[in-house]
This record gives structure tokens, C-alpha cells and sequence, in this order.
């Protein structure tokens, strides 16, 4: 896999999603041994091997029943990716049975296939995951929606919004991100039985009644045309992690910046005894969003090689499949340990209401300027208000005098409104539009889609028995 392989040294601030530990070799082995399972007794069902030979196979589809190391010193003779597993499965079968382990499939079959478990696994992780990041936005969101803070576009004051907005953004497309994930179901979630090119030449006439028991027995759906170059809902889901990457991300991005001195707005949670410098002992680093940017950034990068491993050349192409297998494991791994990071950030973040009031005021009112401009525009047309507010604004800021003061010395301004109404107007307060209402509502939505996905069954069965 592409991923970092020693690990972070955060990991102990946050728990282990277990989707590492999907992609063991033991567990992928094991996924392996399940298809072959049920290859064998879709097989029999199509009466194109024993029933007897079927049941054999399927009691001894165990990783423990097998020989590891003579699997892997073979392995390493033979330079193949599973037959010496096969040769192996087949000896702890017996001679009675053991011939007919793997009849009809290729190797691509068989660890595609697994993979795809494997990947369903991983993905119901990841639902879950993304449930309790919810919740925990949910709240944040609900407690901060009358939180006024400035908001900021190209990095400026912008117009007042509230916390609970800004977290309502961060709802809105992780929600966006979990319906995708739950699309990709009939698309992601195929058994590839098709034999050596797609066409079922070796199972006969029984191909697709082989290809629906195989599917029946591992929750799987058939392909349309189980072609081994047929690969666009593994990539898919590639794509729809990356996507997601680049939303957390971002919100890394925002806490990092928050937690700057100069903003010091909000905190991801320091447990005791977190150092953040080897130097400075006054640093409280932004450990967790850091971790943010970093696997957003490794994990966006491998939207580009799974797009790369559409192209197989003709019927398949092993480096196409390869690439793809690490890609897939990869970026699901990096999307449990980003997961991971944003709940206990969703869950803990601090926050500085105090701050955000005097960030506000740093401006002396000219965050409200929209609000000015609009009131002033009624009576004086939108443009020409717009330009007497940008005037007096320059001006506040160049010449370092209040904003109300020239707007009050101004005669169309001060003769358009009294003191009181031109406090009114740039007051952050006054002018937080539905940001308050947004909040409540994606919190509610955010609230809605956790518990949906806490209906999810714990795993999707497997019968090979």
C-alpha cells in the first residue's frame, strides 16, 4: 500500500478505526478463501462439480487450516499472487476434493472479488465513521448558530456570520460526501466471475447461474459484463474519497487557521501533557489538523492513478489491476485515520466567543458596510451608494480615523441617517442574515443522516457454508 507505513505520532490521541488492519494480508487471504468457498458451492449448485467435493471445500476455507509459511515461501518461488494460496487450499482440502479448488475461475476473479469484500468492510467503517462525525457537528453547530464571528473571503472580513454557519458549511458537504458513499452500492459492490476474458468460456453454459449463486452467498451484485477490465466502480469509490478528502481538508485548513494567535478563535482539543514544540514549551501546535492536511493531500493524490488504472489494454492489464488494489486500499485507509482525527476534533473543539467579538471590532464597523451600503441605496440608487460607502471606508482605513466618524461627516451618509441608525446599521449583530437558521437546519440534517447510517448492519453476510 502507498500509505505512510510506521505510522503517525498522533495515533495515540485517537482511536484506531480498524481499517488498517482490513487490509492484512491474513484478512485479504481469508477474503480470498471465502470467494473460492463460494465459488465451489455455486459450482455444485450448477452441477458443474461435486456436491461432496463443494462441502469440502467450503469447511476447509479457513486461513488457520492452512500452511502460511509454505504458502509464502512458494509464494516467493513461484512470483504469483495466489496460485501457490490455491496449491496450498487445494492440498488442505485433500486428494479426494482438493482438484476441484478454483475450477473455471482465474486469478483476477478470485482477488478482485476479495478485494471487493474487503472494500465493503472498509466502507461500512467509514459510514460509521462519518455518522459520529456528524453528531458531533450537529452539536457544534446547534451551540454555536447564534455565535457571531467575522467571515472571511480572500482571507479578509467579509460580512458577519455565526459559527454555527461556518460549521453548517462543513455539514453540508460531508453529508454530500455519505450519500455518495451509499450510491455507489450496485457499482462498487460486484462479484467478478467471468473466467480468464469476461465471456464465462469455462464454466459453459452454467456461467451466469455460477456468477448468481457466487453472488447470492457473498451479498454481492453480478456484473453486467464481468470483464477484467471492467473497473470504474473501485475507482469510483477512489474518487469519492478523494472528494471527501478535500472537505476535510478544508476544515483542517479553517481550524489551523483558528487556532492561529492572530485569530485564536477556536481550539482543537490538547490533552494534558501534549507537547508542542522540542524547544518552545509555549506551542500548542495544531497537531490534528495538521494530520488533516497531510493525508488530505495524500489521499486527493491518489484520485489520479485509479484513473489511471481504467486504462487496461485489451481484455486486462496485471499493472492496471496492481495499481489499482494499492491505490483502493490506500486511500480507504487514509479516510478511517482523517475520520478518525475530525471526530475528536467535532467532539472537543474550543471555543473563544470573546475573541471572535473583538476580531469583529477590529474593523470598526466596516464589516457592516453591505448592510450601509443596501439602506443607503434606497434612497441614493445601489451603485452611487456603493461608491460614496468604498470612499469613506479607503479613507478609514488609510487615514486611520473611526469608520462612523467619517460616515457620520459625510453629507450624504450623515444626512441620510442619525447616529443612532448608522450604529445600527454596521452593527455585526444586526446583520447575520439566516446564518442562525442554516446552522439549526444542517444540524438537524447532520442529526438525520447519523441515524440512518447507525441502521447500517454491523456486517454484510457471507455464507460459504
Amino acid at each position: 500500500m502507498i500509505v505512510a507505513p510506521f505510522g503517525r505520532f498522533t495515533e495515540g490521541r485517537v482511536p484506531d478505526p480498524g481499517i488498517a488492519a482490513l487490509f492484512t494480508r491474513e484478512n485479504r487471504w481469508q477474503a480470498r478463501l471465502d470467494v473460492e468457498a463460494a465459488l465451489a458451492l455455486a459450482e455444485a449448485d450448477a452441477g458443474v462439480i461435486p456436491k461432496e467435493s463443494a462441502r469440502a471445500i467450503a469447511l476447509t476455507a479457513r486461513i488457520e487450516k492452512l500452511d502460511i509459511k509454505r504458502v509464502l515461501a512458494a509464494t516467493a518461488e513461484a512470483s504469483h499472487p495466489l496460485v501457490p494460496l490455491i496449491e496450498e487450499f487445494a492440498r488442505a482440502v485433500g486428494s479426494k476434493h482438493g482438484g476441484w479448488v478454483h475450477w473455471g475461475a482465474t486469478t483476477q476473479n478470485i482477488t478482485q472479488t476479495a478485494d471487493v469484500l474487503v472494500l465493503r468492510d472498509a466502507h461500512r467503517v467509514l459510514l460509521r465513521q462519518l455518522g459520529g462525525v456528524l453528531r458531533a457537528a450537529a452539536a457544534l453547530a446547534e451551540g454555536a448558530a447564534d455565535l457571531p464571528m467575522a467571515g472571511r473571503t480572500h482571507s479578509q472580513h467579509a460580512v458577519p456570520v455565526t459559527f454555527g454557519f461556518k460549521v453548517a458549511v462543513w455539514i453540508d458537504q460531508l453529508v454530500s460526501h455519505t450519500e455518495r458513499l451509499e450510491r455507489l452500492d450496485d457499482r462498487l459492490f460486484c462479484v467478478l466471475m467471468g473466467g480468464a476474458a469476461g465471456t464465462f468460456a469455462s464454466f459453459g453454459d452454467a456461467g451466469r447461474v455460477i456468477e448468481a449463486g457466487v453472488a447470492q452467498r457473498l451479498t454481492l451484485h453480478p456484473m453486467r459484463v464481468p470483464s477484467r477490465s471492467v473497473n470504474d466502480g473501485i475507482v469510483e469509490l477512489v474518487l469519492v474519497l478523494a472528494q471527501l478528502a478535500g472537505t476535510i481538508g478544508k476544515i483542517g485548513k479553517d481550524v489551523y487557521a483558528l487556532m492561529q494567535p492572530e485569530f485564536a478563535e477556536a481550539f482543537e482539543p490538547v490533552p494534558d501533557g501534549t507537547v508542542g514544540s522540542s524547544t518552545m514549551p509555549h506551542k500548542r501546535n495544531p497537531q490534528l489538523a495538521l494530520d488533516l492536511l497531510t493525508m488530505s493531500a495524500e489521499l486527493r493524490a491518489l484520485a489520479a492513478p485509479a484513473l489511471e488504472s481504467m486504462l487496461h489494454d485489451q481484455e486486462a492489464n496485471g499493472a492496471m489491476t496492481a495499481l489499482l488494489e494499492d491505490v483502493s486500499a490506500s486511500a480507504a485507509v487514509l479516510a478511517g485515520d482523517m475520520l478518525a482525527r475530525l471526530q475528536v476534533i467535532m467532539a472537543g473543539l474550543e471555543l473563544d466567543p470573546a475573541r471572535m467579538r473583538a476580531n469583529i471590532k477590529l474593523s470598526e464597523g466596516m464589516i457592516g458596510s453591505e448592510a450601509l451600503m443596501l439602506a443607503l441605496g434606497e434612497k441614493i440608487g445601489r451603485q452611487k451608494a456603493h461608491d460614496v460607502v468604498f470612499e469613506v471606508a479607503q479613507a478609514a482605513a488609510t487615514q486611520d480615523r473611526p469608520f462612523l466618524e467619517l460616515l457620520q461627516a459625510d453629507p450624504l451618509v450623515g444626512g441620510a441617517f442619525d447616529p443612532d441608525e448608522l450604529r445600527e446599521l454596521i452593527d455585526p449583530a444586526s446583520y447575520l442574515g439566516l446564518s442562525s437558521q442554516i446552522a439549526a437546519d444542517l444540524a438537524e440534517c447532520a442529526i438525520l443522516t447519523a441515524d440512518r447510517l447507525d441502521r447500517l448492519p454491523e456486517r454484510a453476510p457471507v455464507i460459504t457454508r
